[in-house]
C-alpha cells in the first residue's frame, strides 16, 4: 500500500476517497472500506484512505489512541486499501477553514467520497456531508454501524478496554486487540519469583485494558517467518510491590531466549481477573500459578 502525508504527493489521477480517522480500523470503518473498494471498482481508480495522525479526538480530546500510525497502516492494507494520505493533524491543521480542507480533496479528484453520515470537519467542525458534494456529485454518507443495537465507535471501544472487557472490544473490531512495543529491561522481579516477564514499551497515549490476560505474542523471525507464543500480560500498576507508572509485561509459556530489544505484537485474548494486591510475594506467586493454568485452557484451542 502506497502511503502519503499529503494529497500533494500523490500521482495527478482520479481516485475514490474515503475520510475519517479510522482509529482501531473496527467493523464500523470496515463497512467504509467496502464501499470504498466497491466504488473504486466500478470507477476503475485507486482506493485512497484519507485519515488524521493523530486521530483527531486525541488532539482535541485528549483520549488515548486504540492504533498507532504503523498499526492503522498494516490494517488498512490488510484490509486491501490501495492508497493511504495520513496527513499531520495538528492544531494548526485543525483550524483550518472548512474550504482548505475541500481544497485537499479536490486535490485528489475523487470520483466519489465515501464518510460517515456524522461526518464534519474544519475549523469549528463547520463542514459537513453537504458540503462535499462541492467536490464531487457522488458522496457516499454510511449510518453508524451497528452490533446488536448498540452503535460500534472508537469511544465505546476504549470504554470496554477500560473495564478489561477485551473479549467485547473483540466483536466490535472483528479481531483481537493488540498492542505492539518494544522489549525493554525491567526490575527482575519476575525472575525472582520464578516467573519471568517481558516488559513492553508500546507509544505513550496507546490504550491499554488493565488486568490480566491470556495472550498470544508474536515476534517476528525474517521478512515472511513469524513466531506466536501462548502466554500472560499483566498490565496494570504492580500495587503488591508499591508500583507507581503503568506496565505492560508478558510472560511466554515454555520460553527461553532474549527479547530485549525486539518488537513483540501482543493479542489480547481473555480478561482472567483484575489487578489485585497480595499480602506477600509468595501470595503473588500462586496466584500467578494459578493464572498461568487459565490461560493455558483458555488458550488451548488456539493456533
Amino acid at each position: 500500500m502506497k502511503t502519503y502525508v499529503s494529497p500533494s504527493q500523490r500521482p495527478d489521477t482520479e481516485t475514490v476517497v474515503a475520510v475519517g480517522s479510522f482509529d482501531g480500523v473496527h467493523l464500523g470503518h470496515q463497512a467504509l472500506i467496502a464501499q470504498l473498494k466497491a466504488r473504486a471498482r466500478e470507477h476503475r481508480v485507486p482506493s485512497v484512505v484519507y485519515t488524521f495522525d493523530p486521530p483527531t479526538r486525541v488532539l482535541t480530546q485528549g483520549v488515548e489512541f486504540l492504533s498507532t500510525l504503523p498499526e492503522k497502516l498494516d490494517l488498512l492494507a490488510r484490509y486491501g486499501v490501495d492508497e493511504t494520505v495520513a496527513v499531520p493533524f495538528t492544531a494548526e491543521f485543525a483550524a483550518r477553514p472548512k474550504e482548505a480542507f475541500l481544497d485537499d480533496l479536490r486535490a485528489l479528484h475523487p470520483r466519489a467520497i465515501v464518510v460517515g453520515e456524522d461526518f464534519h470537519f474544519g475549523r469549528g467542525r463547520a463542514g459537513g456531508v453537504a458540503d462535499l458534494r462541492e467536490v464531487t456529485r457522488e458522496v457516499v454518507a454510511l449510518p453508524m454501524h451497528q452490533l446488536g443495537g448498540d452503535d460500534i465507535k472508537s469511544t465505546r471501544i476504549r470504554e470496554l478496554l477500560k473495564a478489561g472487557d477485551v473479549e467485547g472490544v473483540q466483536r466490535l473490531l472483528g479481531r483481537h486487540y493488540d498492542a505492539q512495543g518494544v522489549v525493554v529491561q525491567g526490575d527482575r522481579l519476575g525472575r525472582t519469583i520464578g516467573w519471568p516477564t517481558a516488559n513492553i514499551r508500546v507509544p505513550e497515549g496507546k490504550a491499554l485494558p488493565l488486568g490480566v490476560f491470556a495472550v498470544v505474542a508474536i515476534t517476528e523471525r525474517g521478512p515472511h517467518h513469524q513466531e506466536r507464543h501462548h502466554g500472560m500480560a499483566n498490565v496494570g500498576f504492580r500495587p503488591t510491590v508499591n508500583g507507581t507508572g503503568r506496565r505492560f509485561e508478558v510472560h511466554l509459556f515454555d520460553y527461553e531466549g532474549d527479547l530485549y530489544g525486539e518488537e513483540l505484537q501482543v493479542k489480547f485474548f481473555t480478561r482472567l481477573r483484575g489487578e489485585q494486591k497480595f499480602g506477600s510475594l509468595d501470595e503473588l506467586r500462586a496466584q500467578i500459578a494459578r493464572d498461568a493454568e487459565a490461560a493455558r485452557a483458555a488458550l488451548r484451542d488456539v493456533r
